[in-house]
C-alpha cells in the first residue's frame, strides 16, 4: 500500500468515523474468510459496515476524528454505524454464532469507550422499529378502547337476538 493509499484511506475512515454513532471493536483471529464475509453480509442488511484496517491507520482515523480512548492491539476488525442498539444487536448475535473465532473487546457509543458489557446490554433494548411500534399502539389505544365500547352494546345486542332465534327454533 502507498502513501498515498494510506492517506486516503485515514481521510475516508475519519470521515466515517465522524458520522457513526458507535463503533465495535472485535477480535477476529482464527476466523476463516467465508465466516468474515457473513459478518459483513449481516453488517450491510443492517447499515453498518465492517473494515480490517492496520492498527496504526485505524487509531490515526480514531484521533483525527475526537476519538482518544480507543486503543487498537493485535487483531481487530471495526464495526461502525448510525444506530447504536442495530450495531449492538448485530456484533452480539455474531459473536454469540462464532464464538470461538469473533470476540467483542470494545466499543465507542455516545462519546464514551464501553466494553463488551456495555454492548451487550444495548443489544437487549428493543430496536427502533419495536419502540414505533410500541408507541404506535400506545397512541392508538385510546380510539380503539373508545371503538371497543362503543361496538360493544351492538354486539351484545346481535348476541341477545341470536339466542331468541335459537331458543324459538
Amino acid at each position: 500500500m502507498t502513501r498515498a493509499q494510506k492517506e486516503e484511506l485515514v481521510s475516508k475512515l475519519t470521515e466515517e468515523f465522524q458520522e457513526a454513532n458507535a463503533i465495535v471493536d472485535c477480535d477476529y483471529r482464527g476466523m476463516s474468510v467465508s465466516k468474515l464475509e457473513s459478518l459483513r453480509k449481516k453488517a450491510k442488511e443492517n447499515g453498518l459496515k465492517v473494515k480490517v484496517v492496520k492498527n496504526t491507520l485505524a487509531m490515526i482515523a480514531l484521533k483525527n476524528s475526537g476519538i482518544e480512548d480507543f486503543i487498537l492491539k493485535d487483531t481487530n476488525v471495526l464495526v461502525w454505524g448510525e444506530d447504536i442498539v442495530t450495531l449492538a444487536k448485530t456484533v452480539t448475535n455474531f459473536a454469540k454464532e462464532t464464538p470461538e473465532s469473533f470476540k467483542i473487546k470494545q466499543g465507542y457509543f455516545e462519546g464514551q469507550v464501553v466494553d463488551e458489557a456495555k454492548i451487550e446490554a444495548y443489544s437487549k433494548l428493543p430496536s427502533k422499529e419495536e419502540l414505533l411500534g410500541m408507541l404506535l399502539s400506545v397512541w392508538t389505544a385510546p380510539i380503539r378502547n373508545l371503538l371497543y365500547v362503543w361496538n360493544g352494546p351492538k354486539q351484545n345486542f346481535v348476541t341477545v337476538l341470536e339466542n331468541i332465534k335459537q331458543k324459538k327454533s
